[in-house]
């Protein structure tokens, strides 16, 4: 039995043969070189992403990692004495652990201050 076909043929494009191909083999086939691997277009989004991702990890430590609190610095009123002050000062904390506080602040080995004096009050 015998079968025609009729395909249309585009002049403008050139087609591929579809006949068979004779190919060098042994010490005649050249090598191919390696594969060079490609960054797709899935990739490079996942490079981005990826990027910036850590980007905005970084910036958000950064922007609310905590306030860059400077200590406060009072001057020692007359008759003020230290529990007083670390009481108004660090009202969160108790007492004693506050004036303890103010001490290591200021390296003071005592709780005895005079007026004028400035003592700096730590954050609590």
């Amino acid at each position: 039995m015998t079968a025609l076909t009729a395909t249309p043929i585009r002049i403008d494009v050139p087609t591929r043969s579809r006949h068979l191909v004779s190919v060098p083999t042994g010490d005649a086939a050249v090598a191919r070189p390696a594969v060079r691997t490609r960054l797709t277009r899935r990739g490079r989004l996942a490079i981005t992403t990826s990027a910036l991702a850590v980007a905005s990890v970084a910036g958000a430590t950064f922007a609310f990692g905590g306030p860059a609190v400077t200590p406060q610095e009072i001057t020692v009123e007359p008759g003020q004495t230290l529990s007083q002050i670390a009481s108004s000062e660090l009202s969160g904390v108790p007492t004693a652990e506050a004036v303890t506080n103010i001490q290591v602040a200021n390296g003071l080995t005592t709780t005895h201050i005079h007026a004028g004096q400035t003592l700096t009050i730590p954050t609590p």
